[in-house]
């Protein structure tokens, strides 16, 4: 399945319907009056939440919607059909925005949410709204109105709770794949990984947390290079950022320090988001070299730094309770109460 994050659509709420001009005309009855109906309401276009789904690819292959129209009205004073709203299926963690504008509609992050994203045009009156003192067999009726028109910019962000991060080869794949069910393509060249990849990673307490690897990002991608500003915005929604530092790199504080600028530059909040620098790898170091190396890197954080290997399983279970332990710590209270204006 190809993973697609970005699609641009077009969509078009049902037109009503017309009203009409019609008379009653029935035996015995004389001068029956205007019985004109009111056509039907067109059908609203929604975007609905789906659990289900992992990916805009569907948008590749259709990107013009249309609900359907409300029929016309009748005699008798019947009101024509309404037309069905259109329920268009989007995953979980998409922004919707108008494409000409850029205007933020909606964000879809709970199963099940529903954003109306084009209304549907209102049905036209028949004779009989028309009917007065002054003129008792009126034929005037109007038109329906036309439903609304957009063009769409969809926009998925994975909702996950951790991200890894790091360049390419820091081990990323390796590490999810360990801690999870996700197996991702895992090589020794760079840029393995050309998507997101989640995995659900099991608490002790038995609830599972999703975690990303997030392709690899290299000088620039901030700015465009490589593959990290296409999947940059996915780190937006995670709570916590499980920074990966290849050990046996040459330049291990100018590596760090690579990924570091590029948060600082693609902003957002990603520079200050809580986040767990761990080396990787340290089986390809000896005791010594480790520790020296942790020192150096603990003095540019600022703060501890753990040390794991994804590929034997060492010190996984360091790395996993500090992610809980940080997650524990951001967690929102249930008594606190919301502040004016948030949702």
């Amino acid at each position: 399945m190809h993973f697609i994050d970005q699609a641009r659509i077009a969509v078009k709420a049902g037109r009503g319907g017309d009203g009409i001009v019609a008379f009653r005309r029935e035996k015995y009855v004389p001068a029956g009056g205007p019985s004109g109906g009111d056509g039907g309401r067109g059908g609203d276009v929604l975007l609905v939440a789906d659990a289900n789904l992992q990916t805009l690819l569907d948008f590749k292959y259709r990107r013009i919607f249309e609900a359907v129209d409300g029929r016309r009205g009748g005699p008798n004073r019947c009101t024509g059909a309404s037309g069905d709203a259109l329920r268009i299926k989007v995953p979980c963690g998409t922004e919707v925005r108008d494409a000409r504008t850029g205007i933020l509609l909606g964000d879809l992050t709970r199963p099940g949410e529903e954003l109306l994203v084009a209304a549907a045009g209102r049905g036209g009156l028949g004779n009989a709204h028309y009917l007065s003192n002054r003129n008792r067999a009126p034929e005037k009726c109007t038109e329906g109105k036309e439903g609304e028109e957009w063009l769409l910019q969809l926009e998925l962000k994975l909702l996950a709770e951790v991200g890894i991060i790091g360049l390419p080869n820091a081990g990323k794949s390796t590490l999810i794949s360990v801690l999870s069910a996700a197996r991702p393509k895992i090589a020794d060249y760079p840029f393995t990984t050309l998507v997101p990849n989640l995995g659900v990673v099991r608490r002790p307490s038995g609830d599972g947390t999703v975690f990303a690897d997030i392709p690899g990002l290299i000088a620039g991608a901030a700015q465009g290079a490589g593959l990290g500003h296409d999947f940059l915005r996915h780190i937006e929604r995670t709570r916590l950022l499980v920074h990966l530092v290849d050990a046996a790199s040459e330049a291990v504080l100018s590596d760090l320090q690579v990924v570091e600028r590029e948060l600082a530059a693609y902003g957002h909040g990603l520079e200050r988001r809580p986040r767990l620098v761990v080396l990787n790898k340290i089986e390809l170091l000896d005791p010594a070299e480790l520790e020296l190396l942790r020192a150096e890197v603990e003095g540019h954080c600022g703060r501890s730094v753990l040390a794991v290997s994804a590929a034997t399983g060492s010190h996984l279970d360091s790395l996993l309770a500090a992610v809980w332990r940080e997650l524990d710590i951001g967690a929102p209270r249930e008594t606190e109460e919301p502040v004016m204006g948030e949702a």
